[in-house]
């Protein structure tokens, strides 16, 4: 199930809230979830968080929360808690894509659903978990693409510097992979750099200062693209800049 990233928030947490009781088969007595929250790497997130909790006390949910701080062996940590606690149901936001198997097949043999919200994994069994809420991060990728072609009109000539996400997690993965499936169309578009600012405001500047430092920027001959994969960038990008002639920034999310 694929939920547009821009939906009210509130309005994803009723379904998230619908779904798990659907995934228990809940028929009376309040619902115990865990939620294994990734972190507060952005704003975004943060708002995530606060939605979760505001919606469960309102729809009387019995909320177990924990924050992984970004770490991935936090949250199978947390997973497991769940399980010992017999939960009804598991929220998962995945910090990373890979290595959730044997976690999941333990949720799966204990007969709890797990629903994964905002970000998928990579498993060759997806009865593992229930279901998945959350963006097509191909399509934003597609759409940051689309909109570069847009923005450039006749001359479709650009140095792109990329901002990725987290490394090995879904949004970073795929929407570069969106992204790159409509430039290479497009010959005169390349990126010329590109690393991790793992999704927080502080890295990101950081990653922006040394683009600007580099050869690449230094030695661009072509209009000079800033590509960001959250909304996180939006001004954290163009701080350092010190002349924005013949630059355009876009955000993915």
């Amino acid at each position: 199930m694929l939920v547009s990233r821009e939906i009210d928030m509130k309005k994803m947490l009723v379904l998230f809230i619908a779904a798990m009781a659907l995934s228990a088969s809940v028929m009376a007595g309040q619902l115990t979830v865990g939620f294994a929250q990734l972190g507060a790497e952005s704003m975004w997130r943060t708002a995530n968080t606060e939605s979760i909790k505001g919606e469960a006390a309102r729809l009387g949910v019995n909320l177990i929360f924990s924050d992984a701080q970004q770490k991935q062996e936090n949250q199978i940590k947390a997973i497991r808690s769940f399980i010992a606690q017999g939960v009804d149901v598991i929220g998962l936001p995945p910090v990373v894509s890979s290595g959730w198997e044997p976690v999941l097949i333990e949720a799966k043999e204990a007969g709890i659903p797990v629903i994964l919200v905002d970000r998928t994994v990579d498993t060759s069994d997806d009865s593992l978990y229930a279901t998945f809420l959350g963006s097509n991060f191909i399509q934003e990728g597609h759409n940051a693409g689309n909109w570069l072609i847009r923005e450039l009109g006749c001359n479709l000539a650009a140095d792109v510097f990329e901002l990725q996400g987290t490394v090995g997690s879904a949004p970073a993965t795929d929407r570069k992979t969106g992204f790159e499936e409509v430039i290479a169309n497009y010959p005169g578009i390349n990126i010329v750099a590109s690393q991790s600012g793992d999704f927080t405001r502080a890295k990101g500047k950081e990653v922006m200062e040394a683009f600007i430092k580099s050869p690449a920027w230094t030695n661009a001959k072509n209009k000079k693209v800033i590509y960001g994969q959250t909304t996180t960038w939006s001004s954290a990008p163009s701080r350092p800049l010190r002349r924005p002639a013949s630059i355009r920034a876009r955000n993915a999310s």
